[in-house]
C-alpha cells in the first residue's frame, strides 16, 4: 500500500516556480529545489521525477495560475476593448512590482529551454498561440460590437499584441521603466481606433 504524500503538491510547485523563475532552469540544482521546497530529494524524485519533469510541471502550474486564469477572468467580465487594455495594464504593474525583475517564467523558458528541447518548444508555442487567440477573439468581438475599428485585420492585431506582450516581459527584466512599458502599449492600443469612430 502506497504511503500518502506528506506535502502539498501545489505548495511544492509554487516553491519550485519561485526558484526556477528567479534563477532559470540550468542554474537551479536539485539541492536548490530540495532546500526551497522543503521536501527531501527522494520525495521530490518520487513525486515528480527528475529536474526536467519538475520544471515542466512547475511551468504548467505557472501558466495555469497566471496566463489561463487571467484570460478567463478578463474575457468573461470585461468588454473586449477593455479586456485587452486591462490585460496589458496588469502585466505592466506585475512587471514593475517585481523587485527581482524576473520577467515572465514562460518567456524565460522560451529563451532558455525551448531552443534546445523540442517538447518544451511545442508546449510553449501552444501557450503563446492561446495568448494570440485571446487577443484575436477580443478584437473580433469588439469589431462586431462596433467598439474596435475594422481598419486592421483581427489576425494581425492578435499577432501584434502578442509581440508587444513579449516585448514588455523581456524589456522589464533590464529596463523596468513605466514610461517605456506603457509607451509600447499606447500605440498598439491606438490601432483599435476611437470607440466613438470605430
Amino acid at each position: 500500500m502506497a504511503r500518502p504524500r506528506e506535502f502539498d503538491e501545489a505548495t511544492v510547485l509554487d516553491a519550485a516556480i519561485q526558484r526556477f523563475w528567479a534563477h532559470g532552469y540550468e542554474a537551479t540544482s536539485i539541492r536548490d529545489l530540495v532546500q526551497h521546497t522543503g521536501i527531501t530529494g527522494a520525495s521530490l524524485y518520487n513525486a515528480f521525477g527528475d529536474k526536467r519533469a519538475l520544471y515542466q510541471r512547475a511551468l504548467e502550474h505557472y501558466v495555469e495560475q497566471n496566463t489561463r486564469t487571467r484570460i478567463l477572468r478578463l474575457e468573461t467580465t470585461l468588454p473586449p476593448r477593455q479586456a485587452i487594455a486591462t490585460f496589458f495594464g496588469e502585466i505592466i504593474e506585475r512587471s514593475l512590482g517585481d523587485p527581482q525583475c524576473k520577467g515572465c517564467m514562460l518567456v524565460n523558458a522560451a529563451l532558455e529551454v525551448a531552443p534546445h528541447d523540442a517538447e518544451f518548444q511545442q508546449a510553449i508555442a501552444e501557450v503563446l498561440t492561446q495568448l494570440e487567440a485571446f487577443f484575436r477573439r477580443c478584437v473580433i468581438a469588439g469589431q462586431s460590437a462596433g467598439e474596435i475599428s475594422t481598419a486592421q485585420p483581427a489576425d494581425d492585431l492578435g499577432r501584434l499584441f502578442l509581440g508587444v506582450l513579449l516585448g514588455i516581459r523581456v524589456l522589464a527584466r533590464s529596463r523596468p521603466e513605466r514610461d517605456l512599458l506603457e509607451g509600447l502599449v499606447r500605440p498598439a492600443l491606438a490601432l483599435l481606433g476611437s470607440p466613438a469612430t470605430a
